[in-house]
């Protein structure tokens, strides 16, 4: 989503780093570039207006123009100044000690709400909360069945009682449900519409005022940009949302959106959906989205995905084999089942500092093309022997033969593959691996901070 953003902005700064010191003049060609890539990212133009006069007011200071690192004083601003577009709110669910806990989601037809459902009643499914969730789009009875299977896929409870189609009583009866059974959340998924109309404001107010909704979050598609933004506008200044949660942003938007909701629409970003399946959705954190704009990585989010996809237990004795030297092909056909649980190749390439080329070459890859190969390399290493695939070394030229045949694969994938592991081992080594960084808790995360900060 920010890729466009991200390659411009990082062009600004090497020309920055080009130059010896820095002039009024040559802030002011910097400042005419970073407006232009805001404008053409969608971003509002009040809202870079008001940006690039603080980045200009800033930058202009003596101590700047003075420093021995001018361009990195440079960065240093204009990341501070995207992260205060986004204010001092937290991501994710403000707390409350109200049970059980009611979120209303919000938003125009086709936004992706009842998507949304599913995937914050898994997110809170993790966090330990028993959500029930219920449709009150009873003007398509398909959204009540789209919600059933959404449910079904996150292993989460629905309240649909037959015949039942008054919205407000469903949504109400839903709370009673929850309230009886001991669900400590219920998530509502509302009707939306093509447009914004009056009907639809109040059946939300009326919903909202029956269930004493504490949070109500509008679901605005990335891919719409401002449009989704005014929106947001409107639905806050009629029915008042608490939330804005940011679904498609791993689609080809280009990213105005998320810089511009804030100062805009005035309440903060909750959450955004970065996928497809339903593990996509995280917390809304400023500083991860504004280090992968300026090309500093966000190697907490990758942490916190290498977390949930290894299990403790396997994440120590990787850990320990990668410290002694002892990672072999059986591993390295582990990690690549754990990477698929990851997520797409290229947002987890776009997590590390400095891999903006390499994303990009994942990126134009077909994701097809990615399964394929991933797919080749499992194959290889299932026809190796047991002692092949904990010692590579001895894997010979006749070796090699029978390996492909037995793959389907040819000789000349078996030497790249071998290739590649031996890089992999050398990098794993001095990296500590995926294994290391979701076995390394608070101190893996102190380290990916103080790489941020090293970076910035």
């Amino acid at each position: 989503m920010f890729d466009s953003l991200s390659n411009r902005l990082q062009d600004v700064f090497k020309s920055l780093r080009g130059a010896s010191r820095l002039t009024p003049e040559n802030i002011e060609a910097a400042l005419r570039e970073i407006r232009l890539a805001l404008l053409e990212a969608d971003v509002n133009f009040k809202v870079v207006k008001a940006f690039i006069d603080r980045v200009r007011d800033r930058a202009m200071g003596q101590d700047v123009l003075r420093s021995l690192s001018p361009s990195q004083h440079v960065v240093k601003i204009v990341r501070d100044e995207m992260m205060a577009l986004f204010g001092d709110a937290e991501g994710g669910l403000q707390a409350t000690t109200k049970r059980p806990r009611v979120i209303l989601l919000l938003g125009l037809q086709g936004a992706g709400k009842t998507t949304t459902a599913g995937k914050l009643a898994m997110w809170l499914t993790r966090q330990g909360k028993h959500p029930l969730l219920v449709s009150t789009d009873v003007k398509r009875p398909a959204a009540i069945a789209q919600l059933n299977v959404v449910a079904k896929t996150a292993s989460a409870r629905v309240h649909d009682p037959a015949g039942q189609l008054d919205p407000v009583a469903r949504a109400k009866g839903a709370l009673v449900e929850a309230t009886n059974l001991g669900f400590d959340v219920v998530i509502v998924d509302s009707a939306g519409r093509l447009h914004i109309d009056d009907d639809l404001m109040t059946e939300l107010i009326a919903i909202k005022d029956a269930t004493g909704a504490v949070d109500l979050l509008y679901v605005a598609d990335a891919m719409t940009g401002q449009d989704a933004i005014k929106s947001a506008g409107e639905f806050h200044r009629r029915v008042g949302i608490t939330g804005v949660v940011l679904a498609k942003i791993d689609g080809d938007a280009r990213g105005g959106a998320a810089l511009s909701v804030v100062s805009v629409v005035g309440v903060p970003i909750a959450f955004v959906g970065s996928g497809e399946r339903l593990e996509d959705l995280e917390p809304f954190h400023p500083e991860r989205i504004v280090s992968r704009v300026l090309g500093m990585g966000d190697v907490l989010s990758l942490i916190e995905r290498a977390e949930a996809a290894i299990d403790g237990e396997d994440a120590e004795r990787l850990e320990e084999k990668i410290r002694a030297n002892d990672f072999t092909l059986e591993d390295f056909r582990d990690q690549l089942k754990t990477i698929r649980k990851m997520g797409p190749i290229e947002q987890i390439v776009g997590m590390l500092p400095g891999m903006g080329n390499v994303k990009a070459m994942a990126a134009n890859t077909p994701p097809e093309d990615n399964g394929k190969q991933m797919t080749q390399i499992e194959a290889i290493i299932n026809s190796m022997t047991a002692e092949e695939r904990r010692k590579q070394y001895i894997i010979n030229g006749s070796r090699r033969k029978r390996i492909a045949r037995g793959s389907g694969t040819s000789v000349e994938n078996v030497n790249r593959l071998l290739k590649q592991f031996v890089q992999m081992q050398k990098m794993l080594k001095s990296l500590g691996g995926l294994a290391g960084l979701a076995g390394g808790g608070k101190k893996s995360r102190r380290q990916a901070m103080q790489m941020l900060r090293n970076r910035g």
